[in-house]
């Protein structure tokens, strides 16, 4: 199971749950109404995490995007499927309902994300420009709106109760992927030390989009208002390239800079909202998660490493 890097591992939090994805599968453990875990797991696309995209740098970023739309989706899904069955019943949800991840709501989010946090706060510059001359200044206000707007959002879904418990199990991942990266047993004894935050996370990726948001912008200037919002959508996939190579830097060299602590730092602070410390029994279900990924790759591996020692036999 050592064969997959330490660094190869992401996940998400669901309802009562956790998916974890790897770099050749990604796996949901859920917490069911029985209180048992149930498991689901598929193989990811090669080409993606495997082929040359997942080697090209800011061209890699798109997998932040597959992991937090597709997956991430797919994910929710299947967490929402086994939190609708009825106690004491032997349904187990289909994997279908993964691969159907529904097309029509990933461009729903894309359309409500890039809608809220990138043209919002465009609209509302137009506002300030009425009062003020267009500027350098026009896009760090854009930028503080657009980070007024995520801090809001994530803080106020924290209050509703079901929220709440997603971000507990958003810090039960974190704590996992620590503990595993430091080489400590995945039991929640010693998993229970880690920090709810941790520096690759999504929630520090969107932070570093509105970073990255400000210059990219600046560099486009301040031309009309329609320029400018089709500039918003078609920059994003550039946006989220350079914001994915900051964190894949952070991630990578965290405890080994004082300085890329500092760069990780903010991420780390936004975390206080979407991540919360987790019970126990939800620490076992992001474990489950994990546990599940490593043994699908080292089995994946295993045969892997097989067939190349068959191949010189076979054609000799």
């Amino acid at each position: 199971m050592s064969a997959t890097p330490r660094l190869g591992y992401g996940g998400q939090a669901v309802l009562e749950g956790v998916m974890i994805r790897g770099r050749r599968f990604m796996a949901v453990a859920v917490r069911a109404p029985d209180k048992s875990i149930v498991l689901h797991s598929e193989p990811l696309p090669v080409h993606l995490y495997g082929g040359v995209i997942a080697k090209i740098p800011l061209l890699r970023g798109i997998t932040m995007l597959w992991d937090s739309l597709v997956l991430g989706l797919a994910a929710l899904t299947f967490s929402a499927d086994v939190a609708m069955r009825e106690e004491g019943k032997e349904s187990q949800p289909k994997s279908s309902g993964m691969k159907a991840a529904t097309w029509g709501s990933i461009v729903l989010a894309l359309v409500f994300g890039i809608g809220l946090f990138f043209v919002v706060p465009l609209l509302l510059v137009g506002l300030y420009e009425r009062a003020v001359a267009p500027s350098f200044w026009s896009h760090l206000v854009e930028g503080l709106i657009r980070l007024g707007l995520l801090v809001g959002y994530v803080g106020l879904v924290g209050f509703t109760p079901d929220i709440r418990r997603v971000y507990q199990y958003h810090g039960a991942e974190h704590m996992t992927i620590h503990a595993f990266e430091h080489g400590d047993p995945l039991t929640p004894e010693a998993i229970s030390k880690y920090p709810t935050a941790h520096p690759r996370c999504g929630t520090a990726f969107l932070l570093l989009v509105i970073a990255v948001s400000i210059i990219v912008f600046a560099i486009v200037g301040t031309p009309d208002i329609l320029t400018r919002i089709v500039s918003r959508v078609i920059l994003v996939p550039v946006i989220a390239g350079i914001a994915y190579e900051i964190l894949r830097f952070g991630g990578t060299n965290y405890e080994k800079s004082f300085l890329v602590r500092l760069l990780v730092a903010p991420g780390l602070l936004l975390q206080a909202l979407t991540t919360k410390r987790p019970e126990p029994d939800m620490i076992e279900v992001a474990v489950a998660s994990f546990q599940e990924v490593r043994r699908l790759e080292a089995e994946a591996e295993e045969a892997s490493v097989a067939a190349e020692q068959v191949s010189p036999a076979a054609g000799s």
